[in-house]
């Protein structure tokens, strides 16, 4: 189905930045101050969370009891979605204006638009079972005293993978959804009401997903709740789908990942230094 005509010229200009300038300003405002707020709130829990369970803020190269802590599912889940409302909901701003747009000139209330946000946050909280499924494969390795060459290894092994999903097709592609709000909104429409606003949700989380799932799986490593890389790659994300040249941020974060994932291969004392632990010794031509 497609939406009515009246709809079409929201897309002339499909940019983020004209998403937040399409709508009243008032709704405007409330529309980023609710997300932003949101987000504000999930930071402070995810930095409360952070503090009182080391083996989150700490990644793979935290070696014995750090990372021997049990989380149940349902547990991990809740933290996880904490984590992805403190980094998501900055970036997904535009387009919830451009859904706001659309449906308003439908004559729609904000349930629409709510429904459209659950969808999205649904589908990052079911992929939280991956990281915790990673994180108990390779809890036995990291009972250790020492990170051991198959921890190493599969350390090394997400950081280039991360780093090389960044110059795939599939990569542009996600990307380029998230960077044209009415675009995509106008392609993934489901008809009216809140089941096909959740249906639209839905599909936007996919597309941010594959955009942003490489860079993400860096925090396995370096540490789940990991705040410092946490924000950090909060401003790649909402640089690569706002920025002009946020596709040239794409390769350049690529590279520095991928860099990242052979110096760990190379030296394997860096792993717990990512992970939180101690610098590794310049002695002994280590690094």
């Amino acid at each position: 189905m497609t939406l009515s005509a009246q709809a079409r010229p929201l897309a002339r200009q499909d940019t983020p930045r004209n998403a937040m300038g399409l709508l009243e300003r008032r709704v405007t405002l409330a529309t980023v101050g609710v997300l932003l707020v949101l987000a504000a709130i999930a930071w402070g829990l995810t930095a409360r969370q952070a503090a009182g369970a080391a083996a989150m803020a700490t990644g793979l190269g935290q070696v014995g009891t750090r990372m021997a802590m049990d989380l149940t599912a349902p547990i991990f889940l809740g933290m996880w979605l904490s984590m992805m409302v403190a980094m998501m909901f900055p970036t997904i701003a535009p387009i919830v204006l451009a859904h706001r747009a659309i449906v308003r000139k439908r004559g729609e209330g904000w349930a629409p638009t709510v429904a459209f946000v659950l969808g999205y946050l649904t589908v990052w909280t079911a992929i939280g079972l991956i990281p915790l499924a990673v994180l108990v494969a390779v809890r036995s390795m990291a009972a250790q005293a020492q990170p051991s060459p198959a921890l190493i290894a599969v350390s090394g092994a997400i950081l280039l993978l991360a780093g090389g999903y960044q110059f795939t097709r599939w990569k542009r592609k996600c990307l380029r959804a998230c960077r044209t709000p009415f675009g995509f909104i106008l392609d993934h429409d489901f008809g009216g009401g809140s089941r096909s606003a959740f249906l639209a949700g839905i599909s936007h989380g996919a597309y941010c997903l594959g955009c942003c799932w490489a860079l993400m799986a860096v925090l396995v490593v370096v540490g789940l709740m990991n705040l410092i890389w946490m924000v950090a790659l909060t401003l790649v994300f909402l640089a690569e789908k706002n920025w002009r040249h946020g596709a040239v941020l794409t390769r350049v974060a690529g590279t520095l990942v991928a860099g990242l994932g052979l110096a760990v291969l190379a030296h394997p004392e860096l792993l717990t230094w990512l992970s939180g632990g101690s610098p590794p010794s310049v002695m002994g031509g280590h690094v």
